[in-house]
């Protein structure tokens, strides 16, 4: 009985868990749209406040292990 509890608890962890990181992963790719958007404007100050949260977006998902190859198209 204890083991099923365990099992239950670890299961809505991961699923928590991939909530998550689908939740970031959208988020990422929000910025990274807004990024280039606002490069193409010259808005150079929105810019850099975009750059802020995909670097720490970027961080919070490599720390997370989601591979980011084919998601990052800013690459910085």
């Amino acid at each position: 009985m204890k083991s099923g509890i365990l099992s239950r608890v670890k299961g809505e962890r991961m699923a928590i868990s991939l909530e998550i990181a689908e939740r970031a992963i959208k988020e990422f790719q929000k910025i990274q749209e807004y990024m280039l958007l606002a490069k193409k404007e010259n808005a150079t100050a929105l810019y850099e406040k975009l750059k802020a949260d995909y670097l720490s977006t970027k961080a919070l998902l490599q720390v997370a292990g989601v591979n980011l190859s084919e998601l990052d198209v800013i690459k910085e």
